[in-house]
């Protein structure tokens, strides 16, 4: 068992996702950086999918009743465990992951796994509706949550070079294709989108991310009916500061939608803190598939023979 001395600020059990049920109004939800989660899970010996904890910002105090396996991947923390390293503990234990120092989240991946129920075919905290995870809820200072058994593999070591590889794929603008609204703004409304960079609005979460900047309006003014909104779109309110929908996002809206987050960059939205800056570059659908690519040979090749 791992005993919760203190909570963090929010920390959930994640998995990759509740895929299948947007028609019934239920999120995806899942890891808000998925790389990062895949990677601490791959390094104790887990499946890519096995349920961990994510934690944002400021991070728990935990003791172990058990010897365990675990690895922290995400971004760096004030704590004297390694990150991006496989580590043990022994019976009795306790760690402090204090705060995170460079992005908003980091995962502790316990080799085993989280044992929690699944439900809907995913273990992953909802928390506008409560659902899945640990209680449906953040872990709170007394709760006692168990580890499980699901383990294939022994823990692996990152190659050389790989953490700057992955340094590097952090940087730059956000990369975004041409949403199913982009033909209600003006050229010079999506170059102004382009062009400037926007502060996160300190009303981010996991189901959207606020961003303040000059606003962006629509030329055309006519009502959008509601409609499915996929993961990423940058959706554009009355006050023309954009939200980028995320993991937590309702799954229908009415605002029009400039852009999409590709794929790739996902991962870094999950990262951003509140007063961090961004910007946005439009790519083509096909490049963004080649950077979707480009990760995934990235986290394939993540680890040394």
């Amino acid at each position: 068992m791992i005993h919760v001395i203190k909570p963090g600020l929010l920390t959930t059990v994640q998995d990759l996702g509740r895929t299948g049920f947007a028609h019934l109004g239920v999120s995806p939800a899942g890891a808000a950086d998925s790389f990062s989660f895949r990677l601490a899970n791959l390094m104790v010996g887990n499946p890519a999918n096995t349920p961990a904890l994510e934690i944002t910002l400021v991070g728990p105090t935990l003791e172990f009743d058990a010897p365990a396996t675990l690895a922290l991947s995400g971004t760096r923390a004030s704590t004297s465990i390694p990150i991006n390293q496989a580590f043990n503990v022994v019976r009795g234990e306790k760690i402090a992951i204090g705060s995170l120092l460079d992005g908003a989240r980091a995962y502790l991946a316990v080799q085993g796994g989280i044992a929690v129920a699944t439900i809907m075919n995913s273990c992953s905290t909802f928390l506008p509706s409560s659902l899945g995870g640990f209680q449906g809820r953040a872990l709170r200072a007394g709760d006692s949550i168990a580890i499980g058994e699901n383990v294939v593999s022994a823990t692996k070591n990152l190659r050389a070079g790989f953490r700057e590889e992955l340094a590097r794929t952090a940087q730059g603008p956000l990369r975004v294709t041409h949403s199913v609204q982009h033909d209600w703004f003006g050229h010079g409304e999506i170059r102004l989108l382009g062009e400037q960079t926007f502060t996160v609005n300190q009303a981010s979460n996991r189901s959207g991310v606020r961003l303040w900047g000059k606003p962006v309006f629509p030329l055309v003014k006519r009502e959008l009916l509601t409609e499915g909104i996929a993961l990423g779109a940058v959706q554009i309110p009355p006050d023309g500061q954009p939200i980028i929908l995320f993991v937590d996002q309702q799954t229908t809206g009415g605002y029009p939608k400039i852009a999409n987050v590709i794929a790739a960059d996902l991962s870094r939205v999950g990262q951003l803190r509140p007063r961090d800056q961004v910007s946005f570059q439009f790519v083509t659908l096909a490049e963004a598939i080649q950077a979707l690519r480009r990760q995934e040979d990235l986290l394939h090749q993540a680890f040394a023979p």
